[in-house]
């Protein structure tokens, strides 16, 4: 018999542009990692998705892809999620066709600009990391989810180029004797991070909306 309880999730990250919606996830500075305790599931990261939403030209040009986990772990004690952490491939950031419907733009150059040094700077930062601080009970009265069904508010560092800061989100978990699944969507602001196109309030970085919506689908397998 599964329960709902606490997990982790990942983050992915994200796109250098923004979604429209105001759903924010919570941002604070980089806090101690969670003692993981129990057994340990590795994330299956063939199942495992993140997507991002983003918007251009001010609003009006929606962008929207996937990024690959590259490998990762949490820990489940008594039925619930004690610590975790994984690493996200920016390398494998893929814009999907469908969202560059302008006939002068490709969806490879937008990849290829998404990770240059005007964004992610791949070449000297390939990957993204989350690592679990925290776990928490969701309670819908004071928090709102983009998601339906939220469970547990998840709290964790994350780390983009050179810069870490705390997030905390609601996500929907569910843990069962051999695997734990995760759902989540929230918003990031990119420039938390540093992340802006040329100079920030530039009218190129203002173009691009600072918001970012994150979407994922989590599986981890008892290892």
């Amino acid at each position: 018999m599964k329960q709902t309880v606490p997990a982790f999730i990942l983050l992915a990250t994200l796109a250098a542009c923004g979604g429209a919606s105001t759903d924010q996830a919570k941002t604070e500075e980089k806090k101690e990692a969670a003692v993981a305790t129990g057994t340990a599931f590795a994330i299956d990261t063939t199942t495992t998705t993140v997507q991002w939403r983003a918007t251009h030209k001010g609003g009006f040009a929606p962008r929207f892809g996937a990024i690959k986990v590259a490998d990762g772990s949490l820990n489940v004690e008594n039925g619930a999620v004690t610590g975790g952490s994984f690493d996200v491939n920016l390398t494998s950031l893929a814009v999907d066709p469908a969202s560059v419907t302008e006939p002068d733009k490709k969806p490879a150059d937008l990849e290829g600009h998404l990770k240059s040094p005007d964004f992610f700077d791949v070449a000297k930062h390939p990957t993204a990391k989350f690592v679990i601080t925290a776990v928490a009970p969701y309670d819908s009265t004071k928090q709102k989810s983009l998601l339906p069904g939220a469970t547990n508010l998840i709290s964790g560092n994350l780390t983009l180029k050179d810069s870490t800061l705390n997030i905390t989100f609601p996500a929907q978990i569910t843990v069962g004797a051999s695997d734990v699944t995760a759902n989540a969507k929230f918003v990031i602001d990119r420039s938390s991070w540093g992340i802006s196109y040329k100079t920030e309030g530039s009218p190129e970085n203002w173009m691009i909306s600072k918001d970012v919506e994150i979407g994922f689908s989590l599986k981890a397998v008892k290892k």
